[in-house]
């Protein structure tokens, strides 16, 4: 149980780094095809860094938090096999680290950074008016349905495909 709730932190610090990365330090409209549409016709084109060298500092963020997640995932399912992990263990360990990550991700950067803090206005104040009425994030639906329904899901068919393995190799 503690190595989940570990590897559930460091997911979380991994999708911390990347966000920071595609805002702050590579600022590619590309990274934020979930924003709403009225914040995605606001935001202007970055062509230029925000200081020299920042799209690299950028890029090797983001390189280091997807090598993050791809640890968190072999991790999970390396020491579920050394332990004999049957379905439900599994399950439970997946759907923990995805749930704690969505948490997370609604509560500190949806309602925390976007609409307190106001971090990616800092970077982009031409979205200001797109979030200025609005008393959470943006996509409280999706969030809803991928913690509630999707991600059980994908946690259930990848626990399924992990006992299996552990059961035929």
């Amino acid at each position: 149980m503690l190595l989940t709730i570990f590897l559930a932190i460091v997911f979380c610090v991994a999708i911390t780094l990347m966000m920071l990365a595609a805002v702050a330090f590579i600022q590619d409209k590309k990274f934020f095809s979930s924003a709403p549409k009225e914040a995605q016709e606001a935001l202007l084109p970055r062509d230029k860094e925000l200081f020299y060298g920042a799209r690299t500092i950028g890029w090797t963020l983001m390189v280091f938090s997807f090598l993050m997640i791809i640890g968190v995932g072999v991790i999970s399912v390396w020491d579920g096999f050394r332990s004999g992990f049957s379905f439900w263990q599994f399950f439970f360990r997946f759907v923990f680290i995805f749930t704690v990550y969505k948490l997370y991700d609604m509560i500190c950067f949806d309602y925390f950074l976007l609409m307190k803090f106001h971090f990616f206005q800092f970077y982009f104040p031409e979205v200001e008016s797109v979030y200025s009425n609005r008393k959470y994030g943006y996509n409280i639906k999706s969030q809803l349905l991928k913690l509630l329904v999707i991600f059980p899901a994908a946690s259930a068919l990848a626990a399924w495909i992990c006992e299996f393995f552990t059961k035929n190799v």
